[in-house]
């Protein structure tokens, strides 16, 4: 029996969510600089950040299917031990100047992704029924904490093992993810129930009668995906046009606010105006973002482009993961948090193996004409839900 207090539990999860995020951001941020620096050439660059997003892929129906079986918190903590292992794997391949085990050890990070993706979820178990929308933006506020620290210490530890240049980067994710186990000590969360773990079940077809259901899962998704398109490819497009590291390390930073300084707000809002309309909204601001990237490639354009590419990111995702959680049963929690978590995975991995060979071929422009009409389309059904979520098909649980 779980006797910790739901704010505590929240309180926790917010806390390993920053320090999460402090080791992704590294990732992001620096990922595609040491492929430039390692990669056989500039269109290889992102594929660290694609190692880290198949790690995180591939672990993720295991991490679902042991979160079943043994509880959430063992597999959070294998999370962060996979993320020490994977930073001390990176730190050595900068030294080696290996490029393939450098993104062998950015995929083992990814585990630590794939587990923290079930953060909110936690929280939103943690919550009461009506609270759910603000227990995972809560979660989420962690990121504000990554988005200074975290892109700070890239920053200033990136030559602290010169000539090495961010090796000592990577040390500081060994730190983050260590802080997290400390974290996890504290944390209780409840081991499945037998009725969760042998309940009825629905079939895939039944369960995907529900309109909300699918629409939850692809604005989560591709708001996921859209966005890492895009971040990724800024520090790489930023450096073919001039500007330096602690430039894209400035409007990175930036970025990250923009994805996690609204969730303050976005559960209250969604509380009140109904999760369709903060979702829409959500995809409005990410074709405002596409916009923004095709008028010019000037600082401030990159900068203003990639903020209204974390704010709509935000609304979209808390928004996706909210209408999800009222459109399965207990039983159901894994396999349909498994199947969206592994849809964001997947989408993103294929996002940023993407992303440089589109900079690459065709330039920063192709990123947003990609980002514009798949936004566009997630608002269309966005509004069709919105016009029909009152008739029976809508809710069946």
């Amino acid at each position: 029996m779980n006797t910790q207090a739901p704010r505590t539990t929240i309180l926790l999860l917010a806390i390993a969510q920053s320090l999460y995020s402090c080791c992704v951001i590294t990732v992001f941020a620096t990922g595609p600089l040491v492929g430039l620096m390692l990669a056989p050439n500039q269109g290889y660059a992102t594929w660290p950040v694609t190692s880290f997003v198949v790690g995180s892929m591939l672990a993720v129906w295991p991490a679902s299917a042991f979160m079943k079986i043994l509880g959430r918190k063992p597999v959070f903590v294998a999370g962060a031990l996979c993320s020490i292992s994977g930073a001390g794997v990176s730190i050595y391949a900068i030294y080696h100047s290996n490029f393939t085990l450098f993104c062998i050890g950015a995929a083992l990070q990814g585990v630590l992704q794939a587990t923290s993706s079930f953060y909110s979820f936690a929280a939103a178990e943690a919550a009461g029924p009506e609270d759910k929308s603000i227990a995972i933006s809560w979660v989420l506020t962690g990121g504000v904490v990554a988005a200074i620290a975290g892109t700070l210490i890239s920053s200033h530890t990136r030559d602290l093992l010169a000539p090495f240049t961010f090796a000592g980067t990577y040390v500081a994710v060994v730190v983050f993810a260590a802080l997290s186990l400390v974290v996890f000590a504290f944390l209780k969360v409840p081991k499945p129930t037998a009725a969760e773990i042998q309940g009825p079940q629905r079939s895939w077809a039944e369960l995907l009668q529900q309109p909300k259901l699918v629409i939850a899962m692809a604005t989560a998704i591709f708001s996921y995906a859209l966005m890492n398109l895009m971040m990724t490819a800024g520090p790489v497009a930023m450096k073919i046009c001039g500007f330096n590291a602690d430039d894209s390390t400035w409007v990175i930073q930036w970025h990250v606010l923009a994805m996690f300084v609204p969730s303050f707000f976005t559960g209250v809002l969604i509380k009140r105006y109904g999760v369709n309309l903060i979702t829409g909204i959500g995809m409005v601001i990410l074709i405002g973002a596409g916009i923004t990237a095709l008028s010019g490639i000037t600082f401030p354009h990159f900068s203003i482009a990639l903020m209204l590419l974390g704010l709509g990111w935000n609304f979209g995702f808390i928004g996706g993961t909210t209408m999800l959680t009222s459109c399965y049963r207990p039983s159901e929690r894994a396999k349909v948090q498994a199947v969206n978590n592994f849809g964001v995975s997947l989408m993103v991995a294929i996002a940023s193996a993407s992303s440089g060979q589109m900079l690459s071929h065709f330039g920063w422009s192709s990123i947003a004409f990609t980002v514009m009409p798949i936004a566009a389309i997630i608002l269309g059904i966005t509004i069709w839900l919105r016009s029909h979520e009152a008739t029976p098909t809508a809710h069946t649980l």
